[in-house]
């Protein structure tokens, strides 16, 4: 059998970072780990040809080539996704597809024309997937309510990866949350029991990633590392040796709940570990609203009290925020923007809330007769409005939404962000740096940063110098987060342009142009 393995493209979003990777002569930030390891579950005998069309496309050699398509998707990469199968059905060719996205709204996969549906997780539909294929059979839909054990999971394939062109590499080393947030579909994709790797397993991971040459940050993409507190500590006790014995070759991110800051020797052993960064689901610094979203780890402790404590770990602080909760007060987005301000994170990916298929959320919606079109169709992106009826009107959403990203991403706040972001971690001990970025690579970069906010932009250009020598002169083993962040800004700068372009088109004017008192509740949503 020859399958051509395909990752579709994403859109311009908040993390696609799209400015950052053409001024680093990159990609994309992370590759596709799922699709690697549907392709490590393959028989050994047959052909595989891997394409992340964020990297590389496909050619139509490929298309000749190949007797089998295998698509992987998240939600926000819908209209390729659809495309490549519609495209292989003219082409006569069979078509497989799974992933998060179709795994949440199959009927779209079927719609498009895909023959065989390998949904949830596939250690356990993959294998009925060989064997519906050895019987002959051309089309199917293979689902497993059990969870697989992931210690059985296999080494994913790195060795298809075009690793020079990604930012990050990456690895998972559980599954699951054991939390209960209502807007959230992990716990209904992966469980609420997080299951975990062996440590001697993520460690060949690592190792596998090291022979190959790898040097740099890596992103370990579970999406709570920390939901199994006494699992991840055994890994991290034989994370720190390996790291020490290979002389700290990667540096780590992650995303986390924010409970923690509860936990002094998790912290202890992350920073020693090499964990440079964390992103946080911090959602709103509103009390009421984060029960209200069953967010209820968010409300133990002062959420600016947990950053304080994780940057006082070594890490820098990324975090999500959310618009939009039932019962949310008018002034939410300046009380996110006032939180911000007041912990320094760098980049807030603040959204409007979607109710996603298969949430607790989607199904309150659902039964109270509050979703739009079935609730059926939401994009996975941040800046789209709300696929449901809200609490407030949707003008004033908009609005709080649109002049928060764009007061949040104004280049001097940025930047000043990043500076005391930066100043407030406090550096590790026992490595120079907390993040690391190839030579050949951070050079040219760093001549990138100089010409455009050293030079060319105006407005900021007193300002880089300045804080460039507050960091060189107070926290030079800083430099290189400090610099990564600055570049970062060339993105968001645009980005936040392409936000306020995208919510004005749906609402049909530009919502920093109106007056807050002209905010009707259901005009719009009834559009």
């Amino acid at each position: 059998m020859k399958a051509l393995l395909l990752y579709p493209k994403f859109p311009q979003s908040f993390w696609s970072y799209d400015r950052f990777m053409q001024l680093a002569g990159l990609k994309a930030t992370i590759p596709p780990l799922g699709i690697i390891t549907v392709a490590a579950l393959l028989p050994a005998d047959w052909e595989i040809r891997f394409r992340d069309r964020n990297v590389t496309p496909e050619t139509d050699t490929d298309w000749d080539w190949c007797d089998l398509v295998i698509i992987s998707a998240m939600l926000v990469q819908k209209p390729d996704f659809q495309a490549l199968i519609q495209k292989a059905v003219r082409l006569g060719k069979r078509v497989a597809v799974g992933g998060p996205y179709p795994t949440s709204v199959p009927q779209d996969a079927l719609d498009a024309g895909a023959q065989f549906l390998v949904l949830d997780e596939g250690e356990m539909t993959v294998p009925q997937f060989l064997e519906a294929l050895e019987r002959g059979e051309t089309e199917g839909t293979f689902r497993s309510l059990e969870k697989p054990d992931v210690t059985h999971s296999p080494l994913p394939r790195f060795d298809l990866l075009k690793r020079d062109a990604y930012l990050m590499m990456a690895m998972q080393f559980s599954r699951g949350c054991p939390f209960n947030c209502e807007f959230c579909d992990i716990i209904s994709l992966y469980g609420r029991k997080p299951r975990t790797k062996e440590p001697e397993q993520a460690l060949a991971e690592l190792q596998t990633l090291y022979d190959l040459g790898w040097r740099g940050s890596l992103f370990i993409v579970d999406d709570n590392f920390i939901g199994n507190q006494r699992n991840v500590k055994r890994f991290l006790r034989e994370l720190i040796p390996w790291m020490q014995e290979h002389q700290y070759p990667f540096t780590f991110i992650t995303e986390a709940s924010v409970n923690l800051a509860e936990d002094d020797e998790l912290l202890q052993l992350m920073s020693e570990a090499g964990f440079y960064a964390v992103f946080l689901g911090i959602e709103t610094p509103d009390q009421d609203s984060l029960q209200v979203t069953r967010k209820m780890q968010n409300t133990r402790n002062p959420l600016v009290d947990a950053c304080r404590k994780i940057n006082e770990a070594g890490m820098l602080i990324y975090a999500g925020f959310i618009l939009g909760f039932d019962g949310e007060r008018s002034g939410a987005g300046d009380r996110i923007q006032a939180f911000v301000e007041q912990t320094s994170i760098p980049q807030p990916m603040l959204g409007l809330l979607q109710a996603l298929p298969n949430t607790a959320l989607w199904d309150r919606l659902k039964q109270e007769q509050r979703l739009l079109d079935d609730g059926s169709h939401p994009t996975g992106d941040q800046n789209t409005l709300m696929n449901f009826i809200p609490t407030r009107p949707v003008a004033e959403l908009a609005q709080d939404y649109v002049d928060g990203f764009w007061q949040l991403y104004e280049p001097s706040r940025y930047l000043n962000r990043c500076l005391q972001q930066c100043l407030k971690i406090r550096s590790p001990q026992h490595r120079q740096q907390t993040m690391q970025f190839p030579l050949r690579k951070g050079l040219p970069l760093f001549a990138q940063i100089i010409w455009h906010q050293g030079i060319r932009r105006a407005e900021i250009r007193r300002q880089f110098w300045h804080q460039l020598w507050i960091i060189l002169s107070r926290k030079p083993q800083m430099l290189n987060m400090y610099l990564g962040l600055c570049a970062a800004g060339e993105h968001f700068w645009e980005y936040r342009a392409l936000a306020r372009q995208r919510i004005s088109e749906q609402l049909g004017y530009d919502p920093m142009q109106t007056p807050r008192v002209e905010a009707p509740a259901l005009s719009l949503v009834s559009q």
